[in-house]
C-alpha cells in the first residue's frame, strides 16, 4: 500500500514540473501549475461523500477505499482540491470560476451523518 502511494506521489511530483516557468496568482515564479499543499488520512465521513461521477464498475476504487486525501492548489487560479489517492475523486472550491457539479460543492450530500455512524458503532459494541 505504501509503495503504491509513494509511486503516486513520485508521479505527481514529476508531472508538476512539466511546462515553462511562469508567474502564478501568488506572484512567485514556479515550475508547473499545481502545488501540493498536504495530505491526510481520510476520516469516516470521506467514505460517505456521494460521488457525482459514481461508476457502475464494481472493481473501480470508491472513496471508502482511499488511504490518503491529497490537497493541491492551482497556482494560477487559487483553487484548492482534495483528491482521494485510489478513487481519484476530487472535491474543490473556487467560488470565482465556473461552478463544480452541485454534488461536489459544499455543503456536500452525505449517505450518512457523523452522529448516525457513531450510533451504529455504539450499537455494534453494546452486548445484547
Amino acid at each position: 500500500m505504501r509503495t503504491a502511494f509513494a509511486a503516486m506521489v513520485t508521479a505527481a511530483c514529476l508531472l508538476a514540473g512539466c511546462g515553462k516557468p511562469d508567474q502564478g496568482a501568488f506572484g512567485a515564479t514556479h515550475q508547473g501549475r499545481y502545488a501540493g499543499v498536504g495530505h491526510f488520512a481520510p476520516g469516516p465521513m470521506w467514505s460517505q461523500v456521494v460521488r457525482a461521477d459514481a461508476q457502475g464498475d464494481p472493481a473501480a476504487a470508491r472513496t471508502d477505499d482511499d488511504e490518503q486525501v491529497i490537497i493541491v492548489i492551482d497556482s494560477t487560479t487559487g483553487e484548492l482540491r482534495q483528491c482521494g489517492n485510489l478513487s481519484g475523486y476530487c472535491v474543490g472550491m473556487n467560488p470565482w470560476s465556473k461552478p463544480l457539479a452541485s454534488k461536489q460543492t459544499t455543503p456536500l450530500h452525505l449517505a450518512k451523518h457523523s452522529d448516525q455512524l457513531g450510533g451504529e458503532a455504539a450499537a455494534k459494541t453494546d452486548p445484547p
